[in-house]
């Protein structure tokens, strides 16, 4: 995974976190419980809001991938959210998993995964859980590679749809 840096996001590059995630939801429309029409509206201070929130909570964790080669300037080449549980801070959920195309096969999913799983143990937790598609079998791969287990039935994405995703789970501590 060379040339690829992944931290966390700033609350001042909330610009740069909506376009890459808008990017991500005209991408990948299947792939998330939102959808970009729905994120496209917010107003530019919510993005502001949620950038600057989780820059001072210890409950969030916005992580970025980007590009780290000379030359690249730093491009954005994926993002993942990870967040306590609102009912359970002893679980950290993720969210928002994408890479660019670009970027695919080249270890930066698996880099964002793991810098989240790091995070989660930084705080204690002692669950980390997600949601996949049942048809994304690379995403799948991936988190079974890195210890996470199906968990439950799998439940359609959203309301009235027919894409089902599946949650799987990876125990840090009991």
């Amino acid at each position: 995974m060379s040339g690829i840096r992944i931290r966390r996001f700033t609350a001042r590059e909330w610009p740069a976190y909506r376009a890459l995630r808008l990017r991500s939801l005209a991408d990948a429309p299947n792939a998330f419980g939102s959808s970009y029409a729905a994120e496209e509206a917010w107003a530019h201070e919510l993005w502001m809001a949620r950038l600057t929130a989780a820059e001072v909570s210890s409950r969030d964790c916005p992580l970025v991938a980007e590009a780290a080669d000379a030359g690249a300037d730093g491009a954005m080449l994926g993002l993942l959210w990870a967040k306590c549980d609102a009912a359970d801070a002893g679980i950290v959920n993720l969210f928002q998993m994408w890479v660019a195309p670009e970027a695919r096969g080249r270890g930066v999913a698996a880099a964002l995964v793991d810098e989240a799983v790091a995070w989660a143990g930084s705080i204690g937790a002692r669950l980390v859980q997600l949601g996949v598609v049942t048809d994304n079998q690379a995403a799948i791969q991936l988190y079974l590679r890195k210890g996470f287990g199906n968990t439950g039935a799998p439940e359609p994405i959203r309301p009235g749809s027919p894409l089902l995703e599946q949650t799987m789970q990876l125990q840090l501590r009991q």
